[in-house]
């Protein structure tokens, strides 16, 4: 509390506490269900608490209470997302980020409606005889809303707990996507996030081409809002609401809360360089093996550790930290201890990270000739949809053919033993001059190509293609195929890449094999378990199935064991619901879900199994065994060697029996 006397404190298993510094006592002052309380602000005056209490289906509410009683008032009833409380320095208003606006925009690509928008700052008198500061007056004049007069003798103000959730106003400010809300001296400051995708790629690849945060600052007293800066990342206000500290690209910034600059001259950065750390690394791992053993037990989805003495197994693993002489080797030790709880998605990233010079990459195989010259095999094509997908020697005008050999790069000749690879190291996204002697004959030429910094998305892309033209010929152009290799960002760009026109065919090949998971299963599923129940039939276009972007026909799945974590969600959803025939093999097995990493003191993090999955038809038995398919067949090594996709194959000839039983929807003859 800003006088010093109370500590407000939320504990992970949903209690809200309040500690009397100079008493030590400890009282409850409310309990959650759903979570941890968030977001604590102790009123100007110490009196009052309020904070975000968290609520069923990602919905929140806003709380607060009187400090001396304990007595609790509901700001607001947890109808929509409510969060980030904050009271305005003359203490008279509570202020709340809310995600309460719903006027839908349109997907520019599929018939779905989204609310990217939504969010606003709300504020409530805390008095219930006090005007909205944003309601005029009879005598015309603004109210001094946020005065602040220093040199004015503050009273206490008047808290009215009855009709307190009536008393809700939206700040006047157009819906968009708010965050870090805080109060400063007559206003309100908080960041206007921009529209961006998951990916990151909707802006292009360069950074600068990326809509950056903006910092913007309410006046309460003016009633407008301005802008005071673009592209940070974090802020933080002093206590009186005169300063506050932003980060932006990675520095640390002092300011005046109206956007001036708060140091001495035109320079208000500090001098990271001054800031020194040190640490001792055995003392270091020695404490962070403590804290995660804590951390484990106090998260871990079950109380009793689902049967395993968890005391017994860190004492027991505590003396090899003797034998620790790096961050890889604390990491591997603690895989080895959250190996003991037997479950999925215990992980441990470790310190470290690998370093450039990266090696650029043209998207194209080179193999080493009869004559000791590298020649280009092939060339990758590019996917235009996928920014990351790019093939640097498929540009126009570049005019690189399979046959063509490499000879030079940046003027430095081609080993004849280790190819032109060493000589590409460092220069990914960099102009990079090639010489290249052309197969067929001719003169030597020089072109200029931009390598790439890795080349998976290019290959996938065109791995995804060669098994789709491989389903259309085994399919007689009946098939449709879809690849999804994760259930995040990459697998629902990936999933509706190409929708449209492969749920169009009569029947459909879902490919999740080596999917990574993630949590959009359900929202895959959904449109998996679509039936087509009706027609859409116009003059001069073709027929549109209702609901629209539904299978036609039948669908088989294909899955193995790479298949994980949500990919072996949506299988098992595949199953529960009868929506296909499982072709391939035993799916991973892992499902226990996380929610983020903890950072532990020294920098390693680890993930705590928070979340089992009981499944219609599985129970709790998807941990650890996963879902078997339907039809089993198994890609042997001479199958990898060779090129030969036997599962895909099988897939293809399990649709064909499907159709010849149970033919596709067609539309209907025209009336």
């Amino acid at each position: 509390a800003p006088d010093g006397g109370m500590l407000a404190v939320a504990a992970h298993d949903g209690r809200l506490l309040l500690v009397d510094v100079a008493s030590g006592e400890v009282r409850e002052l409310a309990a959650g269900e759903h979570g941890a309380a968030e977001d604590l602000t102790f009123s100007p005056d110490s009196a009052w608490l309020a904070w975000t209490h968290a609520g069923a289906e990602r919905l929140s509410r806003i709380r607060l209470a009187r400090v001396a009683d304990g007595t609790i008032a509901e700001v607001t009833d947890g109808r929509f997302a409510d969060s980030e409380p904050v009271f305005t320095t003359d203490g008279a208003h509570l202020v709340f980020l809310s995600w309460r606006g719903f006027d839908p925009v349109f997907d520019p690509h599929f018939f779905d409606l989204s609310f990217p928008f939504g969010c606003r700052p709300y504020l409530v008198p805390l008095d219930a005889s006090a005007p909205s500061p944003f309601e005029p007056t009879p005598e015309g004049r603004p109210p001094a809303a946020g005065a602040d007069d220093d040199k004015e003798e503050k009273t206490p103000p008047t808290v009215s707990l009855d009709g307190i959730a009536e008393r809700v106003v939206p700040v006047p400010v157009p819906d968009a996507r708010y965050s870090d809300l805080k109060a400063v001296k007559s206003g309100l400051v908080w960041l206007r996030r921009p529209l961006t995708g998951m990916l990151g790629e909707g802006g292009g690849l360069e950074d600068d081409g990326r809509p950056k945060n903006t910092l913007e600052r309410y006046d309460l007293a003016k009633r407008n809002c301005e802008e005071i800066m673009t592209g940070v990342d974090r802020l933080s206000v002093s206590g009186d609401g005169k300063r506050m500290v932003v980060v932006v690209d990675g520095d640390l910034r002092v300011l005046g809360t109206d956007g001036s600059d708060d140091g001495e001259g035109d320079d208000a950065k500090v001098d990271m360089s001054r800031l020194r750390v040190t640490a001792e690394p055995a003392v270091e791992w020695r404490h962070a093996y403590d804290e995660a053993s804590r951390v484990m037990r106090d998260y871990y989805w079950s109380r009793d550790m689902n049967g395993v003495d968890w005391d017994a197994v860190s004492a027991r693993y505590r003396p090899l930290l003797d034998r620790i002489a790096s961050p890889d080797d604390f990491a591997d030790l603690l895989r080895d201890v959250l190996g003991e709880l037997g479950s999925s998605h215990a992980y441990v990233h470790g310190r470290h990270r690998a370093t450039g010079p990266w090696m650029g990459l043209l998207g194209a195989d080179l193999e080493r000739d009869d004559d000791r010259v590298w020649r280009v095999t092939r060339i990758l094509p590019a996917e235009t949809s996928d920014p990351y997908a790019r093939s640097p020697l498929a540009v126009p005008g570049v005019q690189v053919r399979p046959g063509d050999a490499v000879v030079a790069v940046g003027g430095r000749p081609v080993d004849d033993v280790t190819g032109p690879g060493p000589l590409l190291a460092g220069t990914h996204d960099t102009l990079t001059e090639l010489t290249i002697a052309p197969g067929a004959g001719g003169p030597v030429r020089r072109i200029v190509v931009r390598p790439l910094f890795i080349d998976r998305r290019l290959r996938y892309q065109a791995w995804v293609a060669e098994r789709r033209a491989h389903v259309r010929e085994l399919g007689d152009g009946r098939l449709g195929y879809l690849h999804i290799p994760d259930m995040d960002g990459m697998g629902w760009a990936q999933f509706h890449r190409d929708l449209r026109s492969e749920i169009a065919q009569e029947g459909l090949v879902v490919d999740v094999r080596g999917n990574r998971g993630g949590m959009v299963s359900e929202l895959v599923v959904e449109k998996l378990a679509r039936r087509v129940v009706g027609w859409e039939v116009g003059r001069h276009r073709s027929p549109v199935s209702y609901p629209r972007d539904a299978p036609r026909g039948p669908v088989v799945v294909l899955a193995d064991e790479h298949t994980c974590s949500d990919g072996d969600i949506l299988t098992a959803a595949v199953r529960s619901l009868g929506l296909g025939t499982i072709v391939g093999t035993r799916t991973w097995g892992g499902v226990t879900g996380i929610d983020g990493a903890h950072r532990l003191v020294d920098g390693t993090g680890v993930t705590v199994p928070r979340y089992p999955i009981w499944f219609n038809g599985y129970g709790w038995d998807l941990e650890n065994q996963g879902v078997a398919p339907d039809v089993e067949v198994v890609m042997g090594p001479d199958d990898w060697a060779a090129g030969r996709d036997p599962q895909l194959e099988t897939a293809v000839r399990i649709a064909l029996e499907r159709l010849a039983e149970h033919p596709a929807a067609m539309p209907p003859p025209r009336p």
